[in-house]
C-alpha cells in the first residue's frame, strides 16, 4: 500500500480497479505529400470542419460550463494562424496528417512552456490535433475506454470533450498525472460532481486492474489498499450516498448559524438544474450569453424573456444578477475598445457600461420588468467598481430604472479599502474571488507564467475580504462570495469566519460546501480564519487553517 500525492478536486472519495485511456494515435508518417497541394489542404478543412462541429454538439449535450469549454476547443480547431501554418506545410511538401501533427505541436510546444493556465491549454490542444488526424485517417478518435464495471479512469490528462460527457454510472474517479486546478479536467470535474485528482505523481505507474482508493478531500491516490482501509473507504462512500439523499436542508453551521448556499450560473437552461443539487437561490447569474458572439446589443425585450425564464424557477429566492461584464478576455465590438494594450486593466465591467449608458439603461430595465413578471427576489450588482462615486453612479441609476436591491462586485481591491464608504450607499457587497485575486497579486488570470498566485487562499486576498466582512457586519448589509473560492469546501468555511453571510458556486460544489460547514460552529470559522489571516503564504494559510480544524 502506498500513497500517491495530487491535488484533490471536491471532497468526494472512490475504491475501484484502474482502467487506463489509451494512448493517443501514433505519429503520423513522413511520407512527402502525394498529391495536389489543393486536394490534402480541402481534407484538411473538411476535417477541421467535421471536428469543429463534432465538439459544438458534445457541447450542447454537456451543457454549463462544459459547454463553454468544448466551444472553446471547436474554435482552437477553427484557429486561422494554425491552419495558415498548416497550409505552409502542406506546400512545402508535407502529408496533411503530418502538416496537422506538426503545426499544433509547434503551437502546443509555446503553450507548455509559458506553464501554468496556458500549459495547461496545450492539452486541450493537443487534443483537437489527435482528432482532426483521426477524421484524416478515418478512424476513431482515441477517447474513454468501455467497460462493462466501473472504473477509476487513469490518464495523462483527460480531453473536455471527453471529459464533458463521461458516464458517471461507470466512471468512479478521475486520475490524472498532468493538469492541475486551473486544468479544465478540473474545472469540468468540479462542475460535474466528479471525484478526482490531478497532478498525481506516480499516475503513469499505475496498472489496469490495480485496485486503489481515491481520496480527494485528502488529495491522495492509495495504491492497493489494505482492508481496513477498504472497509473504511466504502464506509465514508456509504455516507456521502445517505447524504446525498437525505432532504437538502439550508446551508448552516454546527450551532444553527444560517450560511444561504447559492448557485452560479451563466444561463437559465441550467437554473432547474441547480434547484435539483440544493441551490437556495443565485448567487451570480451571468449575463454575457446574451451578448456574446453579436454585433449589437440585445433588444430590451429579448434580455426580458430571458431573465423571466430565469427568476421564474426561484419563486420567493434571492436571485442575484451581474450587469453585462464586457471587456478583458469577454471583448464586444459594440462596447468595448478594440486597441487596448492591457483590457485586463482597461475599460471593462462597469467602467465600459458607463461609457456607454443606454446599454446599461437597457439592461436594467429588462430586469425590472421581468421582475415584475415574477415572484423572486431580484438584486442587481455591477462588475468592475473601484469605489463609492462609482458605487453611488450604479445604485442611483438602478433604482432611479426601478431596481429594489441594489449592490457593487468587490474586485477591485481599491472597493475593499474603502469598504465602510461603499457600504453607505450599496445594499450589499459580492466578492468575485477570481478576479479580486488576480489584481491584488498583480498576476494575470490568463498568463500562465503567473498561474502560480491565482490562489485566493492568499493572506493578502482573506484580508481584503475581512475587511469587507467587517464593513458589512457594522453596516448590517450582506457580504456575499460569488467566486470560485466558494466551491473549495474548507475554504468556505474560512470565508464565513471572514465575514461571508452567503455563498455562491458551481452546483455540483454545493453537497460538498454544506456538509463541511455542518462541521464548524461560527466561532471555530472564524479561529480558522484568523490562523489563515496570519499565514505567510497562500499554502500556509491552507495549512493554518487545517490545522485549527484539527484542533
Amino acid at each position: 500500500m502506498s500513497e500517491l500525492p495530487g491535488t484533490g478536486v471536491g471532497r468526494g472519495v472512490a475504491l475501484g480497479p484502474v482502467l487506463r485511456m489509451p494512448e493517443p494515435l501514433g505519429a503520423p508518417s513522413s511520407a512527402p505529400l502525394d498529391g495536389p497541394v489543393e486536394a490534402a489542404d480541402a481534407a484538411v478543412h473538411e476535417a477541421v470542419a467535421a471536428v469543429a462541429d463534432d465538439l459544438t454538439k458534445r457541447g450542447a449535450l454537456a451543457g454549463g460550463d462544459a459547454q463553454a469549454v468544448l466551444e472553446a476547443q471547436a474554435l482552437m480547431a477553427q484557429d486561422p494562424t494554425l491552419l495558415d501554418d498548416v497550409h505552409t506545410r502542406i506546400s512545402g511538401g508535407a502529408n496533411a496528417e503530418r502538416a496537422v501533427h506538426d503545426a499544433f505541436a509547434a503551437f502546443q510546444d509555446i503553450l507548455a512552456a509559458m506553464g501554468g493556465y496556458m500549459g495547461e491549454r496545450a492539452a486541450d490542444l493537443g487534443d483537437v490535433s489527435q482528432r482532426i488526424i483521426a477524421k484524416l485517417r478515418g478512424v476513431p478518435a482515441p477517447g474513454v475506454p468501455d467497460s462493462d464495471t466501473p472504473f477509476v479512469l487513469v490518464a495523462r490528462d483527460l480531453a473536455p470533450a471527453d471529459t464533458a460527457l463521461l458516464d458517471l454510472d461507470k466512471v468512479l474517479a478521475l486520475v490524472t498525472s498532468d493538469g492541475g486546478p486551473t486544468s479544465h479536467t478540473a474545472i469540468l470535474a468540479r462542475a460535474k460532481g466528479i471525484t478526482a485528482i490531478v497532478g498525481v505523481e506516480g499516475a503513469a505507474d499505475l496498472v489496469d486492474g490495480q485496485t486503489v482508493v481515491v481520496d480527494a478531500a485528502a488529495g491522495v491516490v492509495v495504491t492497493d489498499p489494505d482492508p481496513d482501509l477498504v472497509t473504511a473507504t466504502e464506509a465514508r462512500i456509504a455516507e456521502r450516498l445517505a447524504a446525498a439523499d437525505r432532504p437538502v436542508t439550508p446551508g448552516a453551521l454546527a450551532d444553527g448559524t444560517l450560511v444561504p448556499l447559492l448557485a452560479n450560473l451563466g444561463n437559465p437552461a441550467d437554473a432547474a438544474g441547480a434547484v435539483a443539487l440544493g441551490a437556495e437561490g443565485v448567487g451570480l447569474f451571468r449575463t454575457e450569453f446574451l451578448f456574446l458572439d453579436s454585433p449589437t446589443a440585445p433588444t430590451v425585450e429579448a434580455q426580458r424573456q430571458a431573465y423571466v425564464q430565469l427568476l421564474s424557477v426561484f419563486p420567493g429566492k434571492k436571485v442575484v444578477v451581474r450587469a453585462l461584464d464586457a471587456g478583458a478576455d469577454k471583448p464586444l465590438s459594440f462596447l468595448t475598445d478594440q486597441d487596448e494594450e492591457n483590457p485586463a486593466l482597461g475599460r471593462r465591467g462597469l467602467r465600459a457600461l458607463r461609457h456607454h449608458e443606454a446599454v446599461l439603461r437597457d439592461q436594467l430595465t429588462a430586469l425590472v420588468q421581468a421582475d415584475a413578471e415574477t415572484e423572486a427576489d431580484l438584486w442587481v450588482m455591477a462588475p468592475m467598481v473601484a469605489d463609492a462615486e462609482e458605487t453611488a453612479y450604479f445604485v442611483s441609476l438602478a433604482r432611479e430604472l426601478g431596481v429594489r436591491t441594489a449592490g457593487v462586485m468587490a474586485e477591485v481591491p481599491s472597493l475593499a479599502l474603502l469598504a465602510e464608504q461603499v457600504f453607505q450607499q450599496a445594499d450589499f457587497v459580492s466578492v468575485g474571488t477570481n478576479d479580486l485575486t488576480q489584481y491584488t497579486l498583480a498576476a494575470d488570470r490568463l498568463l500562465g507564467s503567473v498561474a502560480s498566485y491565482q490562489d485566493p487562499w492568499h493572506p493578502a486576498v482573506l484580508r481584503l475580504v475581512a475587511q469587507l466582512g467587517a464593513a458589512g457586519r457594522d453596516a448590517g448589509k450582506a457580504v456575499g462570495i460569488c467566486g470560485e473560492a466558494a466551491a473549495d469546501p474548507l475554504l468556505a468555511v474560512v470565508l464565513v469566519g471572514l465575514g461571508a453571510t452567503t455563498l455562491s458556486m458551481t452546483p455540483a460544489a454545493l453537497a460538498d460546501v454544506r456538509a463541511e460547514l455542518g462541521q464548524h460552529t461560527l466561532e471555530q470559522a472564524r479561529e480558522m480564519a484568523r490562523a489563515a489571516l496570519a499565514a505567510p503564504s497562500a499554502a500556509a494559510a491552507r495549512a493554518a487553517a487545517t490545522s485549527a480544524h484539527v484542533v
